[in-house]
């Protein structure tokens, strides 16, 4: 592209205009930012074109040509390039540029706040003109990505009371479709707020990845660790046992009632039994909850014997919360606490159904459960710690 007056620029651009009418706007667009590129380039090299002066840092290296996409439509425009001891970008691409940044960006929050592709194409199209595929909402949510791992990799302190869950999600793997595991860790702060602590993805609760996901709260600070609440799992317990050797844990009351049904023999005893373990639950101190479970044990021998066996083994791993101060034992006894969080994460992930990978998943879960502890650590305590 070579350097043209600003009178003949004009003639042309009126005459596209005169021909064409606003379908020639793009055409006409092109030529204006084209030649405010070379007379900018001019500047920065401190020269004209073939112009010979001491003043000069520089020298035109022809052009590149690069499209832009706009409410226009897309641009495609012809960028000078230099050499010499000289840097150079033409403002109005860099002004640009920074509009595009700012419109991914607002395409990857309407995503990470559940809103769908297609309902994010139609309103991108509405506003700018522009149609966007699903795989540019997925790379624009990726310009969220940094700001999630410093999120999730941020230095943690002392954290006594820790909460466990994890929940699946469906993920295409290698051309297959998993089901994925998704890892949280929560936590009651000495000052009695909450935090989200980290989350991690993996494709099983197994015990190797329990094991690193702890460690790399470890690793990031996390110490003090009293107490531990989680379900019960084979994979989690012997993580705990590498990561957190001592640590008092309580197994959920509340999978411990769901898991009680199924050593019940008869439908019609499923109601009287959760009543009986519920009394056990609610004993004032750990001296009565002993007592009602030795009395629901014998109750059950002769007539459901692997209920009986069953509740003598699981139902005092859900009785260690006795020995946390009477205001940490309610919200410590099951993970309740962290339901609105599956509640949440479900509903956006709803929206997504089948994750094109992990690193999409974890980056969706991430966006969510930032934005939740963020409300917690600000707001109301959970708990009274004195």
């Amino acid at each position: 592209m070579s350097a043209i007056t600003e009178t003949t620029m004009l003639a042309e651009v009126a005459a596209i205009l005169e021909e064409h009418g606003f379908e020639g706007l793009p055409a006409c667009v092109e030529i204006l930012v084209n030649q405010a590129m070379l007379k900018e380039r001019s500047q920065a090299l401190g020269a004209l074109p073939y112009e010979r002066n001491d003043a000069r840092r520089g020298y035109a290296n022809g052009f590149k040509p690069k499209t832009v996409r706009s409410r226009l439509g897309a641009l495609t425009f012809s960028v000078p390039q230099v050499r010499g001891d000289v840097e150079f970008y033409p403002s109005a691409l860099e002004k640009g540029n920074r509009s595009e940044r700012a419109l991914k960006l607002a395409v990857a929050e309407m995503y990470i706040t559940g809103v769908s592709t297609r309902r994010v194409t139609k309103v991108v199209e509405e506003l700018c003109g522009l149609s966007v595929s699903s795989t540019e909402v997925s790379r624009a949510a990726a310009l969220l990505d940094d700001e999630l791992e410093k999120w999730r990799s941020r230095p943690l302190a002392c954290v006594p009371h820790l909460i466990l869950d994890a929940r699946y999600e469906k993920v295409r793997i290698d051309g297959s479709v998993v089901s994925a595991s998704l890892l949280v860790a929560t936590g009651i702060l000495p000052d009695g707020h909450r935090s989200i602590l980290g989350v991690s993805v993996s494709l099983s609760e197994a015990e190797v990845h329990w094991r690193e996901f702890l460690q790399q709260l470890q690793q990031r600070g996390l110490h003090g660790v009293i107490s531990v609440t989680s379900d019960n799992h084979a994979g989690l317990n012997k993580a705990l046992d590498a990561v957190f050797p001592g640590v008092s844990r309580q197994r959920c009351q509340c999978h411990l009632q769901q898991n009680a049904q199924a050593y019940v023999p008869k439908k019609a005893m499923r109601e009287e039994v959760a009543s009986d373990i519920r009394d056990i639950f609610n004993a004032p101190e750990r001296n009565e909850a002993d007592r009602q479970l030795r009395l629901k044990v014998e109750k059950y021998r002769e007539k459901a014997s692997k209920l009986a066996e069953w509740m003598e083994v699981a139902i005092p791993q859900g009785l260690t919360v006795y020995e946390l101060p009477r205001p940490l034992q309610k919200k410590l006894r099951t993970t309740n606490g962290v339901e609105r969080l599956n509640r949440e994460l479900l509903r956006r992930t709803k929206v997504a159904g089948l994750f094109p990978n992990t690193d999409s998943l974890l980056r969706l879960a991430s966006a969510i459960l930032m934005e939740i502890s963020e409300e917690w650590e600000t707001g109301k305590r959970y708990v009274n710690m004195q």
